[in-house]
């Protein structure tokens, strides 16, 4: 009996087995689904968070005011620094020479309550002044008419980009937007543009937001001074460090910062981000591992269990093979072939039904990027052979060491 034929007959054992066969297999596919779903949801959130932040993802850096504390732990008053001013953050943008794309952006309020005629929102608005290439640098799509002119934002018009909510609040009938006045904190402005739906996944509530020209954001502030944040872009991620090192120099010098001194701004590199959202992912992988590993013990133990009984109901066929020439190794092949194949049926079906899952639980969550994990479709595959060659292994060997005569006489 060579390999070919211990084969074939471990899936003519399967078909007279079919009941029993397909259970098994099905105790399997649960295991691996949860394996698989787990991890295709996983992926599928992986891609989303990395595609909104695509456009600052690894490759920007943010500089800001330096956070002053006031004292250290033992007391001792630290040195405090000035806020980045407004003219300070347009010097640097005009004299940066590395190649780039550069949003400059200011937090005006969060409790604004923006009205369009007898429509209003909750007064938990947030209110952004922005240059125009805020939208850009945040990887923000306009739906409905434009985004701010170089001209608006130089002279500071009245003029605004709403969020997805404000749209939906405040226009109940679908109606158009675009040169209507909405009016808060005490002014109107003119609505020239209405951002797409971000949802809930996004790293800023966007949806919930007004933007505003800077300069107009800088004299509704009335002198209070606004905390101005600079977002750098740089197209080549080799470059980050040199560019980075020569907004450091820009800055010090914009900021008169002597020689020897501590920077009195602060950057931060957005790959921060990304290494946060690794280490959650990583966590979560680990978790889906545990509970897929945990699943598939159980079904293995089963396999295991349903395979004994199988070699204990065959011991007449086993020493009826014996008898005809065949050796412990065919014997031994023919089980273990059995097993595996029985975990393969129920692989091919957990991988289906887990990437089906864990695209579902993406899009219940508002992931509309359908993933196909070819990575952990192999990892399935390869477990499963794994279980099916232990669980198929003692009772292979069992069989393969009864006696011919006395498995003969068996009732």
């Amino acid at each position: 009996m060579n390999l070919l034929e211990n084969i074939k007959e471990g899936l003519r054992s399967i078909q007279a087995n079919l009941l029993r066969s397909i259970l098994t297999a099905l105790i399997v596919a649960i295991g691996i689904t949860s394996l698989v779903g787990i991890l295709t949801a996983i992926d599928g959130i992986e891609s989303s968070v990395n595609e909104s932040l695509s456009s600052l993802g690894v490759n920007t850096f943010d500089i800001r005011s330096t956070s002053n504390r006031g004292s250290n732990r033992q007391g001792i008053a630290e040195k405090t620094f000035s806020q980045l001013k407004m003219n300070e953050a347009f010097r640097f943008i005009d004299q940066y020479k590395v190649t780039s794309t550069i949003s400059l952006s200011a937090r005006i309020t969060q409790i604004a309550e923006v009205k369009y005629l007898s429509n209003k929102t909750n007064p938990n608005v947030f209110v952004l002044g922005v240059n125009d290439e805020y939208m850009t640098i945040k990887g923000l799509e306009i739906e409905k008419g434009r985004n701010f002119s170089s001209l608006e934002i130089q002279y500071g018009s009245q003029v605004a980009v709403i969020g997805y909510k404000i749209y939906s609040t405040l226009y109940k009938n679908n109606e158009d937007p675009i040169g209507t006045e909405i009016t808060f904190s005490g002014i109107q402005f003119r609505v020239i543009g209405v951002l797409k739906e971000k949802g809930q996944l996004a790293d800023s509530n966007y949806d919930n937001m007004v933007f505003v020209p800077i300069i107009k954001g800088n004299q509704m502030s009335k002198g209070q001074g606004l905390r101005y944040e600079i977002t750098v872009g740089i197209s080549d991620p080799s470059q980050m460090e040199y560019a980075m090192g020569e907004a450091t120099g820009l800055m010090r010098s914009i900021r008169r910062d002597r020689v020897g001194q501590p920077n009195s701004f602060e950057l931060e590199k957005s790959e921060t981000l990304a290494q946060q959202l690794e280490s959650i992912t990583s966590g979560l992988r680990m978790g889906g591992f545990g509970i897929g590993f945990i699943t598939l013990l159980g079904a293995s133990i089963a396999l295991m269990n349903i395979m004994l009984v199988s070699v204990t109901e065959r011991t007449r066929e086993i020493g009826v093979r014996k008898a005809l020439g065949a050796t412990a190794l065919r014997i031994r092949q023919q089980f273990v072939i059995e097993a595996i194949v029985v975990c393969l049926l129920g692989g091919i079906a957990g991988v289906i039904l887990g990437i089906l899952i864990g695209n579902l639980l993406s899009r219940a969550m508002g992931i509309t990027v359908f993933v196909f994990p070819w990575t952990w479709m192999f990892v399935g595959m390869g477990v499963c052979i794994f279980v099916g060659l232990v669980s198929g292994y003692y009772p292979a060997h069992k069989a393969s060491k009864l006696d011919p005569i006395e498995s003969l006489r068996f009732e």
